[in-house]
């Protein structure tokens, strides 16, 4: 694998677009500076699958009544359904509302501060991904 590829620039990197979403496509890290800060161009699928490894869901199921109890341990996300399918559906349906929620307000509170991995995978993933991370347990 290449290096990473280092743009000194915003523009720099804006003339070479294509050869930045190239580089990141192959999965080589591309940095650009704006000022005083770097930031990185990577491939989304390979964010994903670092994140899938990384974040684990930690998913417990219950029986309550006639209903199907899921929650994260360590997380404050609870769903429940008539069954386990219906109760991870509901679960991802609240991920994927607390992802926008902290990208338009909690990302800078203390208690949600550290969630961002959290929130970058549910945002990278499809429904079915979701589903295949709970079962993996983040493995």
């Amino acid at each position: 694998m290449l290096p990473s590829a280092d743009y000194p620039s915003f523009s720099s990197a804006r003339i070479h677009l294509k050869e930045v979403l190239d580089r990141a496509d192959r999965g080589q890290i591309v940095t650009i500076a704006r000022g005083h800060e770097k930031s990185a161009v990577l491939s989304a699928e390979k964010l994903r699958e670092l994140l899938t490894q990384t974040v684990r869901p930690q998913i417990q199921v219950a029986h309550e009544d006639d209903r199907i109890i899921v929650f994260m341990e360590s997380r404050p996300f609870v769903s429940e359904g008539l069954t386990v399918d219906d109760a991870l559906d509901d679960l991802i349906e609240s991920l994927r509302e607390y992802a926008e929620d902290w990208v338009e307000h909690l990302s800078g509170a203390p208690n949600h501060a550290g969630n961002w991995a959290l929130v970058e995978l549910v945002t990278l993933s499809s429904d079915q991904q979701l589903r295949d991370w709970f079962e993996r347990d983040g493995e």
